[in-house]
């Protein structure tokens, strides 16, 4: 079971000052948004899009032009999973798969070709191939036993719900979307709590300055 924001706060307290400023400040944040999501108990889509600020506090950096969103948090999950020493994220990953995880995976509407697919009116059935093709790489992936290439692919469905929410293409507590976002916020609410006990107690892991510092 994941820790709550809160005991990972306390734990934070007692490394801390031994920590470099920057990842310091990125647990500080990350927890303060973590520690309010956990507050939201029947508004689903506030509790997700808290714990996506959450997960970004704790990623977010410069990046390079060449450099995508997906490019820069994948490059996060696979320094995660190689410093899990425990095996954490892959055990909790691996649990849910037949659950919210897969459940996310068989989602079109948690699919970014097929959104393209209805504003282009592309009839041609290619992203239905394209969705098929994914499904069967997350399996091998399980399969395999590949946890960084299943964080990337839960992380790209994730992240479609992510900008349904924020840029306002869904209602708020619609019954449309109850699912996934029901599916998204258990994701989240499991891997952020594992990502920022890893960051805790790997303190020697260099992540990049933080995009906007404390300042005055």
């Amino acid at each position: 079971m994941a820790m709550t924001a809160q005991a990972l706060k306390e734990r934070h307290r007692e490394i801390r000052d031994g920590q470099p400023e920057a990842l310091r400040l990125r647990i500080h944040r990350a927890l303060s948004w973590l520690i309010r999501s956990e507050q939201e108990s029947e508004d689903l889509d506030t509790r997700f899009i808290l714990q996506w600020i959450a997960l970004n506090a704790a990623y977010a950096r410069e990046f390079g032009r060449e450099e995508t969103e997906r490019d820069r948090v994948r490059g996060f999950f696979e320094t995660l999973v190689k410093r899990d020493s425990e095996r954490r994220l892959h055990q909790a990953l691996f649990q849910q798969f037949s659950g919210p995880v897969r459940t996310l995976i068989d989602n079109k509407f948690t699919f970014e070709p097929f959104w393209t697919a209805m504003r282009t009116h592309d009839s041609s059935g290619r992203w239905e191939d394209s969705f098929a093709n994914g499904k069967k790489a997350a399996f091998a992936a399980v399969m395999l036993g590949d946890t960084a290439k299943v964080l990337g692919i839960v992380f790209d469905r994730l992240y479609v719900l992510r900008n349904q929410l924020v840029h306002g293409g869904a209602t708020w507590d619609s019954q449309l979307n109850r699912s996934q976002i029901a599916d998204g916020a258990a994701i989240l609410g499991t891997l952020v709590p594992l990502v920022l006990s890893i960051m805790i107690e790997q303190s020697d892991q260099d992540y990049g300055e933080v995009l906007y510092p404390v300042v005055g």
